[in-house]
This record gives structure tokens, sequence and C-alpha cells, in this order.
């Protein structure tokens, strides 16, 4: 094998791990976030579910890029890219509703003890996947890897919210803070869904920052 095949293999086994990865954080995260009540954790689990289906979209692009350095993005590409888009905005209408009957109703969560837990594990995991797309991409000088890292680092953005936020409210017990905290998710969401629908018309590779 040779050391570009070496590095792409790579790229798709770190790709495959990001969707494995946000399908157990998803399925755990939404679980705890409706028992424990907390709109933050919740939304963060939602969030990994439409990242899949981005992922999904990554590693059938490091198959196309590698067989065909030169193409540009196919059907495939483009219909995961709008799908994740339109989940995204879904997902931040939903979340800024609830968000602000929350707030109006005083409603609070049980605990966002598990918040905590879940934001330090996914800041770890998503900081060590940013750096190996960022190495793979500079090896093999693809701005489409490297652009991918960029936008695993907006989920590490996102879990420092999350845990801030779940922090502060099981430190302090500050009412509000869980649904301020689902609202800064709710901007993180939007400007991925952006970056999904500027992405899918046309063939540049946006940095999600």
């Amino acid at each position: 094998m040779t050391a570009t095949g070496k590095y792409y293999r790579i790229a798709f086994g770190l790709a495959v791990f990001t969707i494995i990865y946000n399908i157990l954080e998803g399925l755990i995260s939404t679980y705890l976030g409706f028992e424990d009540e907390s709109l933050a954790l919740f939304g963060f689990g939602a969030d990994s579910f439409i990242e899949v289906i981005s992922g999904l979209g990554i590693a059938h692009m490091i198959v196309r890029i590698q067989k065909r350095p030169d193409s540009n993005r196919d059907n495939f590409e483009q219909t995961a890219l709008r799908i994740t888009g339109f989940a995204f905005y879904a997902l931040v209408v939903a979340l800024v509703a609830t968000s602000l009957y929350n707030i109006w109703t005083g409603h609070k969560p049980l605990t966002t003890f598990w918040g905590v837990v879940i934001s330090i594990i996914s800041i770890l995991v998503m900081w060590a996947l940013v750096m190996g797309k960022r190495k793979v991409g500079k090896e093999l000088d693809s701005a489409p890897i490297l652009a991918d890292a960029n936008c695993t680092l907006v989920c590490v953005y996102m879990s420092i919210i999350l845990l801030v936020s779940s922090g502060i409210y099981e430190l302090w017990g500050i009412a509000y803070i869980d649904s301020l905290g689902t609202l800064a998710l709710s901007y993180f969401a939007f400007h991925e869904g952006k970056e999904c629908f500027e992405k899918a018309n046309s063939e540049k590779y946006c940095g999600c920052e």
C-alpha cells in the first residue's frame, strides 16, 4: 500500500468512527436528556443524529476523491448535504420554540449531571478527531478533508456550550441556563445548516467556522 493509500484509509476510518460515535452519542444524549428533562442535552443528541447523515456524505466523499481526485461532488453528496441542511433547520425551529416555551413556563431540568459527563467525553473525542483529520488532510494536501476537520471543530464548540450550561445549572441551579444553552446550540445548528446548503450548491469546501 502506498503512503497516499494509507492516509486515505485512515481518513475513511476516521469518518466511519465519527458516524458510529455520533449514533451512540445521539442515542445516549436524547434518552438522558428526555429522562432528565434537559433540553440542551436532548438537542445535543438530536444534533448528533444529523451529524450521522453528514458523516455518510463525508465517507462517500473520501472514497470518491481517492478514486477520482479531480472529480466534483456527485448526487449522493449533494443530496446528503441538502437533507442535512433541512434537518438542521428543523432542529433549530424545534429547539428555539421549546426553549422559549420553557423560559415562559419557568421549566427547569431535573439534573444536568449527564450533560456535564457527555460534554467532557465529546470534547475529548471530537478534539482527537479534529487533530487526526487535520494531520491526514495535510499529508494528502486535501482541502475537502481539512474542511471536514474544521466542521468537526464546530462539534467541540457545541460540546463546550453544553458543558458550560450543564455545569452552571448543576452547581448553582440558575434558572433558564439550560434553555439559554439550547439557544446557543441552535445558533451553531443554524450555521451548520447554512453551510450545508452553500456546499450543496457549489463546489467549494466551506470551513464551517
